[in-house]
Order: structure tokens, then sequence, then C-alpha cells
């Protein structure tokens, strides 16, 4: 199946630790000396492009550069066959950094591209992939996080703008189960990576020292806190029988035209599921019109906030044997070939428009919130979710909590989120100390 989750991917994976040993650490100069020429290769899992598009944007390149040759590899199981290929150290010339990769060990198979300081004047989101300082990722674009809906199914059962309030949103999708056929709610459980948007609304409470000050709580499952109010609404949303009926049979490629059709209301995923909607709508004979992008329900000072991050980052190999071209490669992909636009995405250029998407989402009133990456506490969340066992970017424990809302697993939303914030804070304190 080929994962279009976004543009070159958004890696839904917990963070783990990767066995290393025939790997150094990274030297202090970035990437990027030496003459630009000769062949690199470039991993990438968007299997649908690697044929097609991409080898459009390698001419150009090469265009600029004679003597220069860029091959894709397509890699479909990206996240457990690069990460396979990391251990083995024969992972390409340039790639996107797996989320197993714990920030702590970037530098055992990248390339530093200069500091955080030097370039986060130039680019968004250059500390998500840091550290020490030391910048190992560009990002090929940003997203905001929010839930795609069809707004004709929502207006139909009454609900003409977002839900301010989780209560609002419920009330919204009850309203849709009693006057429609659609499904008002879809999480995708079987392909599983949806579920981890859950964990992309940090910013609804409006914080930006979120990401530091995450580590530093014992129990995020209390009432009142960021997972107790996320994952709670995915609890309340199948317990009210407002999902698919068998989410062991969701499938992510024909979600999209039911999503686009009106045979689905809502899909929580990243902006930029919304053009893929949209040309789903447009196939099927439907209103691409109807998609549109709303924030997450929840309101802090009366207002809307959402967090833009930056999509999988990509880096230069620290195996390559080209570094120079590959360092070449990462600097115009980024900065000059108009992927990001290309794709509606958020360009990863400091300064420049915003997709039309995302203008449109601005106009709900939310306000976009970029989360710096956590620095006293860096690395410590990887560790804690190491230890606990709990994948909080991921789904399995998310699809556990499904289970448990649909009757199919013992337990209720009380007794496993007092389980999680026993496991996450035994962790926590072993962690922080």
């Amino acid at each position: 199946m080929i994962d279009r989750r976004k543009f070159l991917g958004f890696g839904a994976a917990a963070t783990l630790a990767l066995v290393t040993g025939c790997t150094g650490g990274a030297g202090d100069e970035p990437a990027g000396s030496g003459a630009i020429t000769g062949a690199i290769t470039v991993l990438t899992n968007r299997t649908d492009l690697a044929e097609t598009t991409l080898p459009e944007y390698a001419k150009k390149f090469e265009a600029k550069y004679p003597g220069t040759k860029v091959t894709f590899e397509a890699v479909t199981n990206y996240e457990g066959d690069v990460t396979t290929q990391l251990s083995s150290g024969d992972y390409g010339d340039v790639l996107l950094i797996p989320n197993t990769v714990a920030v702590d060990q970037l530098g055992q198979f990248f390339e530093p591209l200069g500091s955080v300081d030097e370039l986060k004047a130039t680019y968004r989101f250059v500390d998500e992939k840091a550290y020490d300082g030391k910048v190992y990722g560009l990002s090929l674009g940003g997203v905001a996080n929010g839930f795609v809906v069809n707004k004709r199914v929502w207006a139909e059962a009454g609900v003409t703008a977002p839900p301010k309030t989780t209560e609002e949103f419920l009330a919204g999708m009850r309203a849709i189960a009693d006057k429609s056929e659609a499904v008002p709610f879809y999480t995708n459980y079987k392909d599983g990576w949806p579920l981890s948007f859950f964990n992309s609304q940090r910013a609804i409470f409006g914080d930006p020292a979120a990401n530091e000050n995450f580590p530093t709580d014992p129990s995020p499952w209390q009432p009142g806190k960021i997972q107790y109010i996320t994952d709670g609404l995915l609890f309340d949303i199948v317990r009210g029988k407002l999902s698919e009926p068998d989410p062991l049979t969701t499938n992510w490629e024909a979600s999209k035209p039911m999503l686009g059709t009106g045979k689905v209301a809502t899909m929580l995923l990243g902006s930029w599921a919304v053009p893929q909607m949209k040309d789903a709508a447009k196939a099927a004979g439907a209103n691409p019109d109807d998609i549109v992008f709303w924030p997450f329900p929840y309101q802090t000072g009366g207002r809307f906030h959402a967090r833009i991050e930056g999509d999988y980052k990509a880096a230069v190999s620290r195996t390559s044997e080209n570094k120079a071209t590959a360092r070449a490669w990462l600097d115009w992909f980024v900065a000059e070939s108009g992927f990001a636009a290309d794709q509606q995405a958020i360009p990863p250029v400091t300064g420049q428009e915003l997709p039309p998407a995302l203008k449109d989402f601005q106009a709900t009133g939310v306000e976009l919130l970029e989360l710096p990456a956590a620095v006293t506490n860096s690395g410590k969340e990887d560790e804690i979710i190491k230890s606990s066992e709990i994948d909080l970017a991921g789904n399995i424990y998310r699809q556990k909590l499904v289970d448990i809302a649909r009757g199919a697993a013992k337990g209720d939303k009380d007794s496993y989120f007092a389980e999680l914030n026993e496991r996450w804070g035994k962790a926590q304190s072993q962690v922080m100390g």
C-alpha cells in the first residue's frame, strides 16, 4: 500500500533505541564542503512519486549542477526498513530521519547542517531534529494539526462552525449520527498511524513551552491535562458509537473518497490531508469545496490554538561518500524546488506565503503555534517513552484504548488512564530524578 500520510510522509512510530556500535559521532563541521558533482541516492517513502514527480525535480537540480545525478530509492515500510538500514551502515546519501532515532543518536547517523541559531533565521522547524545546538535535518515543509471535515455533512446536522469544546464536538457528532447515514468519525484503526494525531494537539493550551514542560509531568492522563483531553475525546467518540462499526476493517486509501463524498464526516489528521481529500471528492464526482480543516475543539483564552510542525526532516547520511552533492541537493530541494508549495505545505523557508488550505484554517480564528523543542529537558520525553513502553507518538496504546471503548478489551477510561499514569509516572521519576 502506498503511504501518503503526508507529502513525504509523517512518521508516527514511537522513538526506539537503535543498536549501534559501528558508527561514531559526527564531526563539528557542517556537511557540504567539496565539489558538487557525481551521483547520490535519495531514500523516500513516496513510492507514488519516486518514478514520476521526484525525477522531474532531479532534472532541475542536475541542470543547475552539471555532472550530478540523483537517484531515488523508494521504501514502502519506511520506518522499519530504514531503521534496519541505519544499523547496517548502508542508507543512501540523503534520507528522511526515521522517528526511531532518538535525538541524542542523531549525530551517529547524520551530518550536522549547522547550528540552530544560524539556521533558524532562514528555516522553520530547525530545532525539531537538533541536539546540543546542532541541526541534523531540514523539514521539507510544514503542516498544521486538526480535523479534516466534510462541512456539508456537519451543516446538515446543524453545525456550521468549528465546535469550541469537546462536549460541543461530541454533540455535533451525535447529531450527524441521528440525521444522516454518515459515519461521524473514522479512526483508521487498522492502519494505526492516524491515531498518532491525538498526540499532535499539544498547542491547544497556547503554551509555547509545552514540549519543555511535558516531561516534568508524572501524570498527563489526569483530568484537565493534555492526554486526558485528547485521548479522552477518542475514547468518548468510540464509546458513543460515533466511529466506524468495525475498526479492524478500516482502510486509509478507501477512507479518502468516503470523507470526500460524505460517507464519513470527520478524521483527525494534518493539513496535508486536505488536498488529498479534495482530490478524492473530485474524482468521485463530489464537491471538493465540502472539505475543510477545523481546529481541535478546545479554546484557551477564548481562542483556538493549533500546532504547526515540520514534516519528516531530510538529512545527509553520515556514511555518504558524496556529502557535498548530498548537502547541495538537500539545500536546493528545501529552498528552491517549490516542492512544499506544490504539496500545499507550510514553506520551510521563513517568510514565504502559507498555502490556501491554511489561510482558510486561519479564518476560523485559530492561532498557529510552532512549539520549540525541549532544551533543558531535551531527549527526556524519548527516555520516558522507552522506559514506560507507552508509544506516545504511535498507535499501539491508542488501539487498546479503542478496544476498551468498544468493549473488545477489559477496563474503562478511568482504569486505563490510571494504568497509563502509573506506568508513565514510574518511568518519569526514574528519568527526571
